[in-house]
């Protein structure tokens, strides 16, 4: 079964950055649509960014307008890893975050195709 491994959340304060990775063990990870999502505390669990094969090793990303021009989602197939670049980081952004891949559009949450991880959690201080 695949595994999906969240890590690199953290602690910091408004404006500043962190780096997300995700690790997954599939073998057809170059392939894959893989999308980051985040669940802030009694809130329901969205999509922010994703990234998409368009052919060869050409890839499109897309993002939600909350984290548009501070987010940047990247991927190295190689070590089967996806990466989210988060910076100016505000209070709202705090949130579990985690990676999947989507088996309908990037935005629907319900329907992927991988049992879901841990999680990192993303903390933002005001």
């Amino acid at each position: 079964q695949v595994q999906l491994v969240e890590f690199g959340g953290g602690l910091v304060q408004h404006g500043g950055s962190l780096t997300l990775s995700c690790t997954t063990s599939a073998d057809y990870f170059h392939i894959l649509p893989m999308v980051w999502y985040r669940q802030a505390p009694g809130k329901q669990r969205e999509a922010v960014a994703g990234i998409f094969r368009r052919q060869g090793t050409d890839y499109d990303t897309d993002y939600a307008d909350s984290v548009k021009e501070r987010f940047t989602i990247s991927r190295d197939n190689d070590k089967k890893q996806v990466y989210l670049q988060m910076n100016s980081l505000k209070p709202e952004d705090t949130a579990v975050y985690y990676c999947n891949s989507p088996l309908s559009t990037w935005t629907t949450v319900q329907n992927t195709r991988f049992k879901w991880g841990q999680g990192t959690q993303v903390t933002v201080s005001s």
